[in-house]
C-alpha cells in the first residue's frame, strides 16, 4: 500500500465509529415518540452500541494477531453491513437495541484493526502523526454526518440513517478488498488461547506507561460523549432548534475536532506528544469550567452549547491521537491486544457518561453543564498526575 491508500483506509474504518452515533443523533427524540418509551429508553441505542464496541475490542484486537489485520477488517466489515440492516428494518425498539449491539461488534473490529496497522507500519512518532491526519479526515463524518442525518430524519424518518450506515460499509469493503493489503509481519498462533488472552491483557494492563496515555484518552472521549448522548435532547427538546437545523449546531461544534487535529500535528513537530497532550487537557478544562459557569450564571441558549461543544471537541482533537499512538506503542508484538483494552476503557468512560446524561435529563441544560466539567476535572487531573510515567516511557 502507498501511505496515501493506508490513510484513506485507516480513515475509512475509524470513520464508521462517529458515523455510527452521529448519523442519526438527530433522530433520538423522535425515536422516542415513535416507539413510545422515555428518554433513557431511547439511550440505550447508545448504550448498547458502546458496550459492544468496548467488549469486542477485547476480541478483535487478538483476532488480528492470530489472524492478520486484513481477514478481521473485512470480517468485521461484513458483520456491519448485516447489521445495519437489521437496524433499518427493526420492527421494535428492542430489535434495534440488540442490532445496533450486533452493528458495534463489527464496527469496533475495523476500528481497532485499522490502529494496529497504524503501529505495524510506523514508529510511535511517525504513527501519532499518521492518527492525527486520519483523525483530520475522520473529523468530516462527525461534521456532515449531523446535518445529513437531520435531513434524512425529516425527509425519511429514522430507518433511513441506517441504510446509508450499510450502503458505505459496502463502498469501505469494496475497497479494503481491493487495496488492504496484510501489514502483520508477526502473527501469533497462541494469540487467541485463554491463558495466552489473560498474559497479555495482564501484562498490558500492568504497564503505567499503558494507563498514562489510556486514562486521559479514556476521559477525553467520555468528554465529547456526553454531547454526543445528550445534546440533541437539549438542543431540540428544552431549547427548540428545529430538527433539520440540529445537524448545523452539532456539525460546527464537531468541525473543532477538525481544528484540533489539525493543531495536533502542529504541535507534535514543535513541542512532542507529552506537552501536546498538556495543552489539549487545558483546553478541555476550560471548556467544561466555562459551559458550568455560563449555565449557572443563567445563559440558557443553543450558543452556550454549541459553544463548549467546539471547545471540547478541539481538545479531543488534540489528546486523542496522542493517547493512541502512546497506548499502543510500548507492545509491537500484541498492538491488537493493546490497542483492544484502549478501546474497552475508553468506551467503558463513555458508557458511564452516556448512562449519567441518559439518567438526570431533567428539562433543563443543568445536568449536561454539570457532568461536562466534572469529568473534564477528571481528564485534566489524570493527565497531570501520570505525566511522569509518560515521560519515563518516551
Amino acid at each position: 500500500m502507498s501511505p496515501n491508500t493506508l490513510l484513506w483506509l485507516v480513515a475509512g474504518c475509524l470513520m464508521l465509529q462517529p458515523l455510527s452515533t452521529d448519523l442519526y443523533l438527530a433522530s433520538l427524540p423522535h425515536l422516542a415518540g415513535y416507539f413510545a418509551v422515555t428518554p433513557a429508553a431511547v439511550q440505550q441505542t447508545l448504550s448498547l452500541f458502546v458496550i459492544g464496541f468496548g467488549t469486542a475490542q477485547l476480541v478483535s484486537g487478538p483476532l488480528s494477531d492470530r489472524y492478520g489485520r486484513r481477514p478481521v477488517v473485512l470480517g468485521g466489515l461484513g458483520v456491519y453491513g448485516v447489521a445495519s440492516i437489521a437496524c433499518a428494518a427493526a420492527s421494535s425498539l428492542d430489535l434495534l437495541i440488540a442490532a445496533r449491539f450486533v452493528q458495534a461488534i463489527g464496527c469496533c473490529t475495523a476500528a481497532v484493526v485499522a490502529r494496529a496497522i497504524v503501529r505495524d507500519v510506523h514508529a510511535p512518532a511517525e504513527g501519532a502523526k499518521v492518527i492525527a491526519k486520519a483523525s483530520t479526515l475522520l473529523s468530516l463524518a462527525p461534521i456532515f454526518g449531523p446535518i445529513a442525518g437531520g435531513y434524512l430524519q425529516v425527509a425519511f424518518g429514522w430507518r433511513a440513517a441506517f441504510v446509508v450506515h450499510a450502503l458505505l460499509c459496502i463502498l469501505l469493503a469494496l475497497a479494503s478488498l481491493r487495496w488492504l493489503v496484510e501489514t502483520n509481519a508477526r502473527r501469533n498462533p497462541d494469540a487467541m488461547r485463554p491463558s495466552h488472552l489473560l498474559q497479555v491483557y495482564g501484562g498490558i494492563a500492568r504497564s503505567p506507561a499503558f494507563w498514562a496515555y489510556t486514562l486521559p484518552g479514556a476521559l477525553s472521549y467520555a468528554s465529547i460523549f456526553v454531547f454526543i448522548s445528550g445534546s440533541s435532547f437539549v438542543l431540540i427538546k428544552v431549547l427548540g432548534v428545529p430538527t433539520e437545523l440540529y445537524g448545523y449546531c452539532f456539525a460546527f461544534g464537531v468541525s473543532g475536532y477538525l481544528a484540533g487535529t489539525l493543531v495536533c500535528r502542529r504541535l507534535l513537530a514543535r513541542i512532542g506528544l507529552e506537552r501536546a497532550l498538556g495543552v489539549g487537557t487545558t483546553v478541555a478544562l476550560v471548556a467544561g469550567l466555562l459551559f458550568a459557569a455560563l449555565v449557572a450564571a443563567g445563559a440558557h441558549h443553543w450558543t452556550i452549547v454549541v459553544l463548549c461543544l467546539f471547545l471540547t471537541m478541539s481538545a479531543h482533537g488534540i489528546n486523542f491521537p496522542c493517547a493512541q499512538a502512546g497506548a499502543v506503542a510500548p507492545f509491537p508484538a500484541q498492538a491488537g491486544a493493546a490497542a483492544g483494552l484502549l478501546g474497552f476503557v475508553t468506551m467503558a468512560a463513555a458508557l458511564l457518561a452516556g448512562t449519567w446524561v441518559g439518567a438526570s435529563h431533567d428539562g433543563t441544560l443543568v445536568p449536561l453543564a454539570t457532568i461536562s466539567a466534572t469529568v473534564s476535572v477528571c481528564l485534566f487531573v489524570a493527565a497531570r498526575l501520570s505525566a511522569g510515567r509518560r515521560a519515563i516511557a518516551a
